[in-house]
C-alpha cells in the first residue's frame, strides 16, 4: 500500500481511528480506491467491526471513484471470520433466540459485502494466499477476481456449524451451478487456483510476483471507459440474468436512452 488516506472532508466518511480498529486500509487515489484488510498477524481474520467499516466506506467514497480494489496484506487475502469472536475475544453471537434481533444483526454485516454490487463501482478482487468463508464471499461479491497462482478458496461455515451468510451463495451458484456449489459447501474442501479459474470464480490468474501489475492494468483499462457507459452497462448486466428477452430489450433501450440525453444535450425532451 502506498499509505493510508481517508477522506475527511465528508462527516460521514470512515474515520483514521475505525480503520484501525477493523484491521483496514483505505488509499484513494482519484478514481481508484484501494481497501486492505490489515491484520496479517490475525491472517486477516475478519470481526463484526470488519465488516461494519467496510459498509461505512461503500456508503462515503467520493464521487469521483469509479473503481474499488479489495486486497490483503501480508501472507494471504483472508481466513474469513476471526474465531476468537466465539470464544468471548469479540463483541459474541446471539442464540438466534431473538430472531428479529438477530435478523437485524446480520443484515447489518451483510452491508459490508452488497454494496460492492453497486453500479457506480467495478469491484476487484486481489487475492493471493487463502480466501477462507467471509474471505471467499467477499471475493464473490466483486466484479472481478483476478487471483495469484498460489490462491486458495475454501467456503469453511458448514464445517464449523454455520451457514454462508455474507451475500456469497447467491454468486456462487450463478458462477459454478447448484450441484457443484453444493459440493464445494458441504465438503468445505480447498479449491486451488487453477480449478477457480476453471469454474470461473477466478477471471484471471497471474504468477504472484505479476499480481499487482495485472491488478494495476486492469484497472486503467476499466478507467479508459466512459464513467457513463460503464455505470449502465453494469446495471444492463446484473438485471440481465432476471429478465425475459423482453425485459432485457426493453432495459437496453432504456439505458440507451439516458446515454443519448446525456451525450447529446437531449435530458429536457420527452
Amino acid at each position: 500500500m502506498a499509505g493510508e488516506q481517508v477522506d475527511g472532508t465528508r462527516p460521514d466518511a470512515v474515520t483514521a481511528e475505525e480503520l484501525a480498529a477493523a484491521g483496514l486500509l483505505l488509499e484513494i487515489d482519484g478514481a481508484v480506491a484501494t481497501i486492505a484488510l490489515n491484520r496479517p498477524e490475525r491472517r486477516n481474520a475478519m470481526t463484526f467491526a470488519t465488516w461494519r467499516a467496510l459498509a461505512k466506506i461503500g456508503r462515503s467514497l467520493p464521487a469521483e471513484v469509479r473503481v474499488v480494489v479489495l486486497r490483503g496484506e501480508g501472507k494471504l487475502f483472508s481466513a474469513g471470520i476471526d474465531l476468537s469472536m466465539f470464544s468471548g475475544g469479540g463483541e459474541g453471537f446471539s442464540d438466534g433466540a431473538d430472531r428479529a434481533a438477530t435478523d437485524a444483526f446480520i443484515a447489518e454485516l451483510q452491508q459490508g459485502y452488497t454494496w460492492l454490487r453497486d453500479p457506480r463501482y467495478v469491484t476487484i478482487a486481489q487475492v493471493h494466499g487463502h480466501a477462507i468463508g467471509g474471505g471467499f464471499q467477499l471475493a464473490l461479491a466483486c466484479d472481478i477476481r483476478v487471483i495469484a497462482d498460489d490462491a486458495r478458496f475454501c467456503m469453511k461455515e458448514p464445517a464449523l456449524g454455520l451457514v454462508p451468510d455474507l451475500t456469497g451463495t447467491k454468486p456462487l451458484v450463478e458462477i459454478v451451478g447448484l450441484n457443484r456449489a453444493l459440493e464445494l459447501c458441504l465438503t468445505a474442501r480447498t479449491v486451488e487456483a487453477a480449478e477457480a479459474h476453471r469454474l470461473g470464480l477466478a477471471e484471471t490468474v497471474v504468477p504472484a510476483a505479476e499480481l499487482d501489475a495485472a491488478v494495476a492494468d486492469l484497472t486503467a483499462s476499466l478507467l479508459a471507459v466512459n464513467a457513463g457507459a460503464a455505470v449502465a452497462t453494469k446495471r444492463l448486466l446484473q438485471e440481465a440474468p432476471e429478465n425475459t428477452l423482453e425485459e432485457q430489450c426493453a432495459a437496453e433501450r432504456r439505458e440507451q436512452i439516458g446515454r443519448l440525453r446525456e451525450m447529446f444535450g437531449g435530458a429536457g425532451k420527452n
